[in-house]
């Protein structure tokens, strides 16, 4: 299984103190991401084929995500809060690859994925004003006789003909794609990331089981296990999900730990609360 990023190292405490105290502006409020990682302990990463962050709100996932992709300079799509001292931090970062991390590698975050939502929300109202347009096509050509005076005439007889042969429904649906708000919010976000993921690359991925059913959480677990297993993919993920943390060899630091600290999923207060949850209503399901 692909490995390309190996170790990565964030500043730590000493430099951090070093950078903060040699910045000699005194008008801002915060230095993130500076105090956010190194407070949690969280000076070092060993990677595996699947390395995944752990933990509450507020606990880094995110920032750590975004250090290491700035860091790689993987493609992003969604811009993200980078701050006034985002790049004198990313500069302290020490990286160690395996190989060359590929190019096409990137970061996929909850924006990017709706922001493809809010695109096939656009696209359908695009498409609903297509069928409009169309369905009084269909009924002029069913109740218009046309006689052919020019190139233009000739192809308004041509979708005249058509629609005499086809019910209203087929005419409409040859001309435009079917409507994808068929999908569900769930559906279409499950569709982006199997779409995005291709076979030889990095990907970090921010909270992918946002919108994500338990059932499309666990088949996107799966897909994930596959692309590492048979495409070549190295995955970093932030998450909360007990499906995906329990994904078969996935390495886990506990971001609530202080220090941070590798964890068997089953370990994680997360998980603990659902597995709490479940045991306390267990006469329910019976």
């Amino acid at each position: 299984m692909a490995v390309y990023l190996k170790q990565f190292a964030f500043p730590g405490d000493e430099a951090e103190t070093d950078f903060i105290w040699g910045v000699k502006q005194t008008c801002f409020d915060t230095f993130y991401p500076f105090r956010v990682l190194s407070n949690r302990g969280f000076d070092a990463i060993d990677f595996g084929p699947i390395t995944v962050f752990a933990g509450g709100n507020g606990s880094g996932k995110t920032t750590a995500l975004n250090v290491i992709a700035e860091a790689l300079e993987v493609g992003r799509e969604a811009p993200y809060n980078r701050s006034n001292f985002f790049e004198s931090y990313v500069k302290l970062c020490r990286v160690r690859a395996q190989e060359a991390v590929p190019p096409h590698s990137r970061i996929i975050t909850s924006d990017d994925v709706f922001d493809f939502m809010l695109g096939i929300r656009s696209l359908n109202e695009g498409i609903d004003r297509k069928k409009e347009m169309l369905f009084d096509e269909h009924y002029i050509a069913r109740h218009t006789a046309m006689r052919v005076r020019s190139l233009e005439d000739y192809a308004a007889l041509k979708k005249q003909n058509s629609a005499r042969r086809k019910t209203q429904s087929a005419f409409v649906r040859e001309q435009v794609m079917d409507n994808v708000r068929e999908q569900s919010n769930g559906e279409s976000a499950d569709f982006y990331f199997k779409q995005q993921i291709a076979g030889d690359a990095l990907y970090l991925l921010d909270e992918p089981e946002n919108s994500l059913s338990a059932v499309k959480q666990m088949e996107l677990a799966q897909y994930l296990q596959d692309s590492v297993r048979h495409m070549g993919c190295q995955l970093i993920i932030s998450t909360h999900s007990p499906f995906l943390l329990a994904m078969e060899r996935a390495k886990i630091y506990d971001l609530d730990a202080r220090p941070v600290d590798i964890k068997r999923w089953t370990e994680l207060a997360n998980v603990r609360v659902f597995h709490d949850f479940f045991t306390r209503h267990e006469e329910d399901f019976t």
